[in-house]
């Protein structure tokens, strides 16, 4: 009785240090996405339209407030960061339990992590974005450079950070 006590005590103990590192993994991946992918929003959007970083994270808003969300200043700036963080730690978690689950996941790499990232750009930009209070389409330009860039910061981040987090987990 008692040996079958331990052993369940045991496996509840490994299941919770499991839980941690994937908590620990979805964190660290899902920031570093958030932070890099917000990075290229950035230079893009000022290079590209002129925006400051407070108007860029106006849009993100926007996309849940509407127009209301450059007349809000820092609190919409701050509801924007919060969103795209959200969001960053979504992707980072769907990534982080395809690869704990799936040998093909982990065994596809840099190739797969860039098209993980194009295919988050795509149902961002294609579905989310239009259904949201923005409505619109991006423009080719922004299209081209949008994929692109989640390839890189969102796709290869995540297999890069992934793999480092749970090679030091293991």
């Amino acid at each position: 009785m008692n040996t079958s006590i331990a052993t369940a005590a045991h496996s509840r103990v490994l299941a919770d240090e499991a839980s941690l590192a994937n908590l620990r993994a979805i964190a660290l991946v899902g920031g570093a996405i958030g932070v890099l992918d917000a990075l290229d929003g950035v230079v893009y959007f000022a290079i590209t339209a002129g925006k400051n970083p407070i108007q860029v994270l106006q849009f993100i808003a926007s996309g849940a407030v509407g127009p209301a969300a450059y007349e809000g200043g820092l609190a919409t700036a701050g509801l924007g960061a919060l969103i795209h963080f959200a969001i960053a730690f979504v992707v980072a978690g769907v990534y982080v339990a395809g690869y704990r689950s799936s040998s093909f996941v982990r065994a596809g790499g840099a190739p797969l992590g860039i098209a993980f990232g194009v295919a988050t750009w795509g149902v961002m930009n294609l579905l989310v974005v239009p259904m949201s209070a923005i409505g619109a389409l991006p423009t080719l330009g922004a299209a081209l450079h949008g994929a692109v860039g989640h390839a890189l910061t969102v796709g290869l981040t995540a297999v890069l950070v992934t793999r480092k987090v749970v090679a030091r987990a293991s």
